[in-house]
């Protein structure tokens, strides 16, 4: 998955100058993005603090790696299942 140039707590500002009155051709001109990616970041970080910010993305990694050590037994379970179908 591609990095962001931008962290939460940039985001999270850009969001709030929009809050402040700027519009979003001017912030997008003066940050470098386009307004896709403005309208993005509004559905995921609107209304959030920064600490709500790194608790999301402190929920997320977790939620990759217990995808990731399900995915894993999930391989575990049917090689053995494999293994014991096999007439000795």
């Amino acid at each position: 998955m591609k990095r962001s140039r931008f962290s939460e707590e940039q985001i999270i500002d850009i969001l709030r100058e929009k809050d402040a009155g700027a519009t979003v051709a001017d912030l997008c001109r003066r940050h470098g993005m386009s307004s896709a990616t403005f309208y993005a970041w509004k559905a995921k970080y609107g209304g959030m603090d920064v600490s709500d910010a790194r608790r999301l993305k402190a929920l997320e990694d977790e939620n990759a790696r217990l995808k990731w050590l399900y995915a894993d037994a999930m391989l575990d379970n049917a090689r053995l299942k494999d293994q014991l179908s096999k007439k000795w």
